[in-house]
């Protein structure tokens, strides 16, 4: 299959890469990666000569050195120099120093030994290990980087790695609505209306600001503004403030809210249910993580947290998101409802309550089975099984993440697995009971999400494309897909460990051998003869026969 060649800049510096059309889409990003200098956490964003935003993928039109499309890296990398600077000043020495040292020391014994010792691959592993520690946990206090856990105040630290404020500062916010203003005119391309109702839309490359503009338009394309009279500034008003009150952690964050619509148009839930019921799911989503902290019910219940004393331990979280929600709908400036009947706006908010409390998953099963139970005799004009429908698709929209491209779904995993290590980092430190699920000494990424798609994803989507068979090829099996891809990711990790243990064990028995023939070897005399039996000798050794062909031979 012939090539393409994509010429770009990148830091305008002018670069060129060369790939087949059937090159996985991976190994194109990776290439666009490499040719970036970005890390495996840096979000790459390409632009065509309108200034346009265009997908990284082996469908990517060929151009001119004239025509050069521009790649920029929009989000820094946890191992970026900012940090390595200020680890080092903590330690009192430079990690990276040691690196270069650990690289030289290996390169040497390369070449002298033929193969590196396995004692320079566990000093590898436990500086990797060290860095990743460091990097990833900025509370800790033998870091001299510890906060006062009771202090107070809008501008607590937040335990995400890129160091920034867990609130938003009002300069962000603002230049984020500004931006979105601007962009909220602009007509979107068709190509892009579609490939936001699939399963497969990759909302990392796209901006906060951007983000706003096209939940907008799922108002737009879904005929609320006309069916509800939502006036478009209150509209705009509403998105803003719900952008403004999701916090930036690592998972629940604002790009988190961006989940439902495209379930709602693979299911054609528009011709079986009312468009009220509709708009519900739909903000039910939006809304679903407002002012997520970053940490689970059962940290805020251990931790009798203010959320937790407020709402007696049941569903703290999922409460508290709720009635920010209709804290921002209480203000007529954001009241997207404002122009409905008190019935419906009554109807509304029944909905979305019951809609954002079933997200909390200690009720999993319980959804789940209930679920299960009408299936046989589902009724879409029965309110009661509507209710447990628009239950069980927003648990579905809330961890569909498996359901997506892997390079799309990847990405949300490591942020999950970072935020559920904060949490145990921060359990550990104030001695509460650690979840075992999120420690971060304890589990890896495949062994994460084997066990939850096994037995939390499967059965759940399962029971969904029951009712909606065309489900199976969206998200069936992408999920089936995800399983092989972590059990195989899984196995491979067991068989390294399994050869570390086993390189391990050969080291200390050579070792152990060494030092055994060293104290039975006797003693040699200081002219380098052995003693004699009863007295020294200064005889000198007859030398060793020359080889005959008899020796050869053998």
């Amino acid at each position: 299959m012939t090539s393409k060649v994509i010429y770009f800049t990148v830091n305008g510096r002018p670069e060129q890469a060369e790939f087949t059309a059937d090159c996985p889409a991976q190994d194109v990003k990776d290439l666009f990666r490499a040719a970036a200098e970005a890390g495996p956490h840096d979000i790459l964003k390409l632009y065509n000569t309108k200034g346009n935003i265009i997908n990284i993928s082996p469908k990517l039109e060929p151009n001119s050195p004239q025509s050069r499309y521009k790649l920029e890296v929009v989000a820094a990398d946890c191992n970026s120099e900012p940090l390595g600077s200020e680890l080092a000043v903590a330690l009192g020495f430079d990690l990276s120093v040691m690196e270069k040292r650990l690289q030289s020391l290996e390169k040497k014994i390369l070449g002298e030994a033929g193969e590196t010792s396995s004692i320079v691959y566990e000093m590898k592993n436990q500086v990797e290990s060290f860095r990743e520690k460091l990097e990833s946990v900025e509370h800790l206090s033998w870091l001299g980087l510890f906060k006062e856990l009771s202090s107070t105040g809008t501008h607590k630290p937040s335990p995400f790695y890129h160091k920034r404020a867990l609130r938003k500062t009002r300069e962000e916010c603002e230049r984020v609505r500004e931006n979105f203003l601007q962009m909220s005119t602009l007509e979107v391309t068709e190509e892009v209306r579609q490939y936001l109702k699939t399963p497969t839309f990759d909302n990392w490359q796209w901006e906060d600001a951007e983000i706003m503009v096209l939940l907008q338009l799922m108002y737009t394309d879904l005929d609320f503004i006309t069916t509800f009279h939502i006036e478009l500034e209150v509209l705009q008003q509403f998105l803003y403030e719900v952008y403004k009150h999701y916090n930036n952690i690592p998972f629940h964050n604002f790009n988190h809210c961006f989940c439902m619509y495209g379930l709602i148009w693979l299911t054609d839930l528009r011709s079986k249910i009312d468009e009220i019921d509709l708009l519900t799911m739909l903000t039910s989503a939006v809304c679903h993580d407002l002012d997520h902290t970053g940490y689970n019910n059962a940290y805020q219940i251990n931790a009798r947290t203010e959320l937790a004393l407020r709402y007696n331990d049941i569903s703290p979280l999922e409460n508290h998101h709720c009635a920010v929600a209709f804290e921002i709908l209480e203000k007529p400036e954001n009241n997207i409802f404002r122009n409905l009947t008190t019935e419906q706006y009554k109807r509304i908010r029944e909905g979305m309550i019951k809609c954002i409390l079933a997200t909390d998953m200690t009720r999993h099963n319980e959804i789940l089975n209930q679920f299960k139970s009408i299936l046989p005799v589902f009724d879409f004009s029965n309110k009661d099984h509507k209710d447990k429908l628009m239950m069980t698709m927003i648990k579905v929209s809330d961890i569909s993440n498996e359901a997506r491209p892997m390079d799309v779904a990847e990405p949300w995993l490591d942020c999950l697995l970072q935020e559920f290590f904060n949490q145990s980092d921060m359990e550990k430190l104030e001695g509460l009971p650690v979840s075992p699920f999120m420690d971060r000494d304890k589990v890896t990424k495949p062994s994460s999400q084997t066990g939850f798609i096994r037995f939390v994803l499967f059965p759940l989507f399962m029971e969904l494309a029951n009712l909606f068979p065309n489900l199976e090829q969206h998200i069936i099996d992408p999920v089936r897909k995800a399983l092989d891809y972590y059990t195989e990711m899984e196995k491979a990790l067991e068989k390294e460990k399994k050869e570390k243990q086993n390189r391990a064990q050969s080291e200390k028995a050579a070792k152990e051998k060494s030092m055994t023939t060293s104290q039975l070897e006797p003693k040699k005399q200081a002219n380098g003869n052995l003693p004699k039996p009863g007295g020294s000798s200064t005889t000198k050794p007859k030398p060793p026969a020359a080889p005959t062909l008899k020796h050869i031979n053998k």
